[in-house]
């Protein structure tokens, strides 16, 4: 199978690759292609795979791996989906790289691992800064939440100020506006996950964006530490996803607006519509009575693991919260066997206080040391 075409990996393998060999610690991830000089009819007469919806896509024959046909983009109405793409064999590959979002973005490397950099990508990965590549980066903005997801992932990288100014022109013009919630979110669940995830937050506030997406939310230095108690917890994309868009003083109809419209998995809303409900027993509850009444609130014997999960989120608010404490007493809680409970007031002709009893049974269980 001869190929007549010329391909080079590009982005964030050439990225990451870069850094790691500075001594960042980043695992390697997917290897995208840049494919010049083919045709899509080439391309599957050479055994790709064709896969793209929106433009000439292709799997390799043996590896999987993407290979995109070299293109060129231009604007043509507001937001995302506002491009016309023009992919054909006289497309460079300088001209493909130059519609890329940063300029550590901006790379290339043959087979052999020669680097091409015409926008100085590699002198940006030198001086830890997230510049953008061209006043295209304007066009889209979606690259502004990820231009922030990549100052979590890369915390000790800076936004250039240009960058940044262009980004506020952004927001300010109202060409923000035009983002919608699923790419919000798919930005947030990225950039939550990484090690500095406020850093994503930080950059968001600077250029106005996070005003604009979430004018409601509070966003100081005690959810700053709560997120960074997450991420050292490894704790997961729901528990860190609760900190950053919920207030104390929220109501439950307000998260479930608000969630709502961020477009969450259910998962997500669950857990922050739980801790409406009980965070503040949970902190405070302290008689028998009122650690059981917490306890049925939380509806821990049927959803233990979003009870475990509310836990960690106010672990992480209030480091000193005795979530162990909690924990134990959910498993009393449910260590009561309800069916022998059942089975011997049936038998007493007592079937009308089945319930009554195995509260009682759970409550008995609670206090026992």
């Amino acid at each position: 199978m001869t190929e007549h075409f010329q391909r080079y990996r590009v982005g964030g393998a050439v990225r990451d690759r870069l850094l790691r060999e500075a001594g960042y610690d980043l695992p390697a991830g997917d290897v995208d292609w840049v494919v010049v000089g083919a045709t899509p009819e080439s391309m599957v007469k050479a055994g790709y795979f064709p896969v793209g919806a929106d433009f000439p896509v292709f799997l390799h024959p043996t590896t999987h791996e993407e290979h995109a046909l070299a293109r060129t983009e231009r604007k043509t109405a507001a937001g995302y989906h506002g491009f016309q793409f023009y992919a054909a064999p006289d497309v460079t590959l300088e001209e493909d790289l130059k519609r890329r979002d940063l300029t550590v973005n901006a790379m290339a490397e043959t087979d052999d691992g020669t680097v091409i950099d015409p926008y100085g990508g590699q002198q940006d990965l030198k001086h830890r800064t997230l510049r953008h590549v061209s006043n295209a980066f304007s066009e889209d903005p979606v690259r502004i939440l990820r231009t922030a997801r990549f100052a979590a992932k890369l915390p000790d990288f800076t936004v250039a100020p240009e960058t940044l100014q262009l980004m506020r022109q952004m927001v300010k013009n109202g060409e923000a506006d035009t983002l919608v919630a699923e790419r919000v979110w798919a930005e947030f669940k990225k950039g939550l996950k990484e090690r500095r995830p406020d850093k994503m937050t930080d950059v968001l506030v600077a250029c106005g964006l996070w005003k604009r997406l979430f004018s409601d939310v509070v966003w100081d230095d005690a959810k700053r530490g709560a997120l960074l108690r997450a991420a050292e917890k490894k704790a997961p994309i729901a528990v860190r996803a609760v900190i950053l868009f919920t207030n104390n003083d929220d109501t439950e109809a307000a998260v479930r607006e608000r969630f709502t419209k961020l477009k969450t998995s259910a998962d997500v809303m669950d857990l922050a519509v739980l801790l409406t409900r009980v965070k503040s027993s949970l902190l405070t509850a302290d008689s028998l009575d009122e650690r059981a009444e917490t306890l049925d609130k939380s509806d821990v014997l049927r959803r233990p693991e979003r009870f475990a999960l509310g836990l960690l989120v106010i672990q992480c608010l209030e480091p000193y919260f005795d979530a162990e404490r909690w924990q134990k007493d959910a498993e009393k809680w449910g260590s009561v066997n309800a069916g022998a409970v059942a089975k011997a007031a049936v038998k007493e002709g007592k079937k009308n206080e089945i319930a009554q009893r195995v509260r009682a049974a759970r409550v008995a269980a609670l206090s026992a040391t």
